[in-house]
């Protein structure tokens, strides 16, 4: 067994890049950004470190390219060859390769973006334009259009502990991405270009000195100023984008009203999520409306002015209307010394002058000066609403209808409260309290807090507007008496002189048996007195949501799935029924065990009347900062779903869901029965909790400060019942299993049997394709021969052989039905990232499982190695980096 020679090294590595077919501008990005690693690496890293990175780097390649080989074995020894702080130090390169490989793959995906724009006819069904265009022929234009206007799509941001790197890691990319951009315009071969080089030199020294891993939890303040980073960064600016984009094709002129209405709302459970989070306290939720508003409101501001200093219309060619006279005048009255110098500075330019003003009055509603202070956004919506009009009125349309919109869209999609901010609780605290309050003795600590959260939202509302918080959402709901059991402890909460708040509670069904029950619940709970009003209230809208990741703890990926989508059919039937206009709240994670996965192709999944063009979903952890962190890839994201969600309520997309289930319910039933039946086979085997906790780093997952909320709801490993979904997916990936996201279907299509029918299935089921495309991505991102290393950590050969054998029938099965000889054949852009960074993930893997080892052999009663305990902590940071979609 001999270590490659050089041309061997250079084959492996050349192999590798060819096989992947990188375009010639990313390759040109990774190589340089690869290149300037290697020489921090060798300038800043002790001695021989770069050597020792490149003697790991291509063996691991080495191995993947040539499997067959003793190359792994190689790998391994190099790996358990370093010393301690050698591991530590190579981890930490590699982590930092993977940021950088990661910001490449961004800016091929922003190329790529910007050579399409304006051709929406390369991909019809991925943009709103392309949709609505699809959606007239078949429905008419009328009806097209009463579509777009009732458009929704709603994010809801989480503080779900899956963004594994530290919050100054992701600033120091975010600045080296601007230095990227900046070179791509730079010429060559100049000063310039030096300049820039020697910049991003400097960065990824810094990157390199910075420590990859938190050394204290965030707290909840910290995750909600994390979040308005990305508000402030892009989605303020963003979405009034998208919105003008959408009209901008649907009419061309630009000087009339828009046709497009504001169909992104916000959500927001930073700071309001205390399900299991004692962390989140009425306060915290106070302090993340104030923080929210703070920024919208500055962000307003600063766009009141900045439209208003540019309409400098002359009275003469854009005479006001009577209107705007009468508000200018209201304004002035109110405001007189700010008046008088705006009117000195644009004596003959009315419109500007109003603007002007009515930017001080958002000044004033930030720093709650009562005097000038608007009461709430609906107020200034109309004095915009009157400037616009005025510039129409005088002919001065493009004015009216230009950038005044946008800040018009900004107000109506925003508010003064920016993120529409959720509170969730378990329903067994709310049943502890409400029988303490009953039993009429003194109340506890717990029973304090949980009304003083209902206090806390009468406060956010008053102050910030009903938008700004009102939902509140009862996870593990199980009978209707979960659900009136909010409206008990709001009355509580304000007794008899207080304002009860206005409250939409939102039933969460996460598990098996409780999706089950879900339509018998609704169907009672509708009739209870305070719901019944409600709905009423609100036109008869209800919100539903359905949990992902504990259903997929529960039964296993493959039964869940199928559970949520007849769910989904069910309560869609019943609320057509009821005359309700359903809104299903999709409780979705990163990791493709949680419901993670394209989330368009999900939507055109859904059973019928279970969209009718509303889609609400969490958003969470890294998939925050993949998804909206970057201006151009945000609005492509919401472009493609909220395409998804109009072409989803199509009658010819309808149908084919519906025929599709009515044709496969044999197969889908084969498959829930005998997938559920093999994942129990794993999961309740006699000591299988244990066993897991020591084959994967889920303890050790507990440890890295990724967010504020617990990792468990209990403190026991004996059971998984009291186990987060987040770390059960988190550690099985870590140990390259993902088997969250995969295990029982192989099984059950072998049981199935009839591979012509599944092969005629994945054409035809858009359920079942979206499955097993979700299934090959999580099967790609695993690794057998790294998996096996994981799993002889324990004891128990039977549970090993179960887990393998399953991978092997699983990845052989996925292959025959989806065509191509291997995993994502038929998604060549994906297959080239996961194929690019594997051998990479490898070699981190390869320094974590000798970590895990060391401390799996440590005696029980001994305190665990600090040292090996902080290689294995940044070895996950740099293994979620490497395969992004961890929780």
């Amino acid at each position: 067994m001999h270590d490659p020679t050089p041309t061997e090294a250079l084959d492996a590595v050349g192999r590798l890049e060819a096989e992947q077919e990188i375009p010639e501008q990313m390759r040109a990005d990774v190589r340089l950004l690869g290149s300037l690693l290697g020489r921090v690496l060798r300038e800043s890293g002790s001695t021989g470190l770069y050597e020792d990175v490149e003697r790991l780097r291509i063996a691991t390649i080495h191995a993947y390219t040539d499997p067959g080989s003793e190359a792994f074995d190689r790998a391994v020894r190099i790996a358990d060859a370093f010393s301690v702080e050698r591991a530590d130090e190579v981890a930490r390169a590699f982590t930092a390769y993977f940021h950088l490989v990661n910001l490449a793959e961004e800016h091929q995906r922003v190329r790529v973006l910007r050579e399409r724009e304006g051709q929406p006819e390369r991909d019809p069904r991925g943009t709103i334009a392309g949709a609505f265009a699809e959606l007239a022929a078949e429905i008419g234009a009328d009806a097209a259009r009463e579509r777009l206007r009732s458009l929704r799509f709603h994010p809801v941001f989480t503080a779900h502990p899956t963004e594994a790197r530290r919050r100054a890691v992701s600033t120091s990319i975010r600045r080296l991405s601007s230095l990227v951009d900046e070179l791509g315009a730079t010429p060559q071969g100049g000063s310039a270009e030096r300049r820039v080089e020697r910049l991003m030199l400097e960065e990824i020294d810094t990157l390199w000195r910075t420590a990859p891993i938190r050394a204290e939890k965030p707290s909840p303040q910290d995750e909600v100023r994390a979040v308005m980073a990305v508000f402030d960064d892009t989605l303020f600016t963003t979405v009034p984008e998208i919105y003008r984009r959408v009209d901008d094709t649907l009419q061309a002129s630009g000087d009339r009203p828009p046709i497009v209405e504001p169909f992104v709302r916000v959500g927001s459970w930073v700071g309001g999520d205390r399900d299991g989070n004692p962390f989140v306290t009425a306060k915290v939720s106070r302090k993340a409306a104030a923080i929210a508003s703070e920024h919208v409101l500055l962000g307003l501001e600063r766009a009141a002015q900045r439209v208003g200093r540019g309409l400098t219309l002359d009275a003469t060619t854009t005479p006001p209307s009577d209107d705007l006279l009468a508000l200018w005048d209201r304004l002035r009255s109110a405001d007189e010394e700010a008046a008088a110098e705006i009117a000195k500075r644009s004596p003959d330019e009315p419109h500007r002058r109003t603007l002007l003003l009515l930017s001080r009055k958002i000044v004033a509603t930030r720093t709650r000066d009562a005097d000038l202070a608007y009461r709430d956004p609906e107020h200034l919506i109309a004095d915009l609403r009157v400037v616009q009009g005025s510039l129409a009125q005088a002919g001065a349309a493009r004015q009216a209808y230009g950038q005044l919109q946008e800040l018009i869209w900004q107000v109506e999609t925003y508010g003064f409260h920016l993120a529409e901010l959720e509170v969730r609780q378990h329903s067994a605290v709310h049943a502890t309290v409400l029988a303490e309050l009953d039993a009429g003795g003194a109340r506890s600590a717990q029973t304090e807090e949980v009304l003083e959260v209902f206090r806390a939202i009468s406060y956010i509302q008053e102050r910030f507007g009903p938008r700004a918080a009102g939902r509140y959402i009862v996870s593990f709901t199980r009978s209707a008496e979960d659900l009136a059991n909010v409206h008990r402890l709001a009355r509580y909460a304000v007794g008899d002189t207080g304002t009860v708040p206005v409250l939409d509670v939102i039933p969460l069904f996460e598990t098996f048996a409780d999706l089950q029950a879900a339509p018998r619940i609704l169907a009672e709970i509708v009739d209870h007195p305070e719901f019944s009003a409600r709905l009423d209230a609100t036109g008869r809208r209800l919100e539903v949501m359905l949990g992902y990741s504990d259903s997929s703890k529960d039964v296993g990926p493959v039964a869940a799935n199928l559970a949520l989508y007849e769910a989904q059919a069910a309560i869609a039937a019943w609320a057509q029924e009821q005359r309700i206009e359903l809104t299903l709240f999709h409780g979705r994670g990163g990791a493709l065990g949680r419901g993670g996965g394209p989330a368009n192709s999900a939507i055109l999944a859904q059973p019928p009347h279970s969209v009718d063009g509303r889609f609400k979903l969490t958003e969470q952890g890294e998939v925050i900062f993949a998804r909206y962190g970057d201006a151009d890839i945000a609005m492509r994201h919401i472009d493609q779903v909220a395409a998804a969600i109009l072409t989803a309520s199509a009658p010819s997309n309808e149908e084919r869901n519906r025929a599709a289930a009515e044709r496969y319910a044999g197969i889908a039933q084969a498959l829930e029965t005998t997938s559920r039946a093999r994942f129990f086979e794993l999961v309740k085997a006699p000591g299988f909790a244990p066993w897991f906790a020591t084959v994967t780093p889920m303890e050790e997952v507990g440890l890295l400060a990724l967010g504020s909320r617990p990792a468990r709801r209990g403190l026991s490993v004996e059971s998984l019942e009291d186990l987060r979904a987040i770390p059960w997916v988190f550690a099985w990936t870590q140990a390259r299993i993902n088997l969250a996201g995969w295990f029982g279907l192989g099984t059950a299509l072998e049981a199935v049997g009839d591979e012509a029918q599944l092969v005629e299935a994945y054409a035809e089921w858009p359920l079942f394709r979206t499955m097993i495309d979700n299934v090959a991505m999580s099967l790609a991102k695993a690794d057998d021969r790294i998996a096996r290393q994981y799993l002889a950590l324990g004891d128990r050969d039977d549970l090993a052989a179960l887990v393998m054998d399953e991978m092997a029938l699983t990845r052989d099965g996925v292959v025959r039905i989806s065509g191509g000889g291997e995993l994502l054949a038929n998604k060549p852009v994906l297959q080239r990232a996961v194929k690019l960074r594997s051998p990479y993930v490898d070699a981190l893997s390869l320094l974590q499982l000798r970590a895990l080892r060391a401390l799996r052999d440590a005696p029980v009663d001994a305190p665990a190695d600090p040292e090996q305990q902080h290689l294995l902590l940044l070895s996950v940071s740099g293994v979620a980096a490497g395969l992004q979609n961890t929780g």
